[in-house]
């Protein structure tokens, strides 16, 4: 397993959780990496993503203001802070990696991304 997501679990409405996706390559190869999730019965959705080298983030409408990615060098790992948790944030979070190969996509299309995590499921309850 070259990404490792972690971090999900249940919460109440209004609460917070942080997933973190740890990568096991050398992290001087590391280009951009993103979150993206996918709810029972609907397609996947970008939320976030981060470029490795200037830190430049980039946000879906839906979780701006409430979620920050972000990401340590030195443990090779993304973490994305989520607060003010909703119950239509309920979903399997994936995190993915973008190695600069496929820049024809933007950084939220998903086809961008070349290697994906197992997923983390959040659970957000009313």
């Amino acid at each position: 397993v070259q990404l490792q997501a972690s971090g999900g679990g249940s919460v109440q409405a209004g609460g917070s959780l942080r997933l973190a996706c740890a990568a096991t390559w050398n992290r001087f190869s590391n280009y951009a990496r993103g979150w993206f999730r996918q709810a029972p019965g609907k397609e996947r959705e970008f939320v976030a993503t981060i470029t490795w080298r200037a830190g430049r983030t980039t946000y879906a409408d839906s979780v701006k203001g409430r979620f920050t990615i972000t990401r340590d060098n030195a443990e090779n790992t993304v973490y994305l802070q989520m607060n003010s948790l909703k119950p239509g944030d309920t979903a399997i979070y994936y995190c993915a990696a973008d190695h600069g190969k496929r820049t024809d996509y933007s950084p939220s299309d998903y086809r961008r991304y070349d290697d994906w995590g197992q997923g983390t499921l959040v659970t957000v309850s009313s």
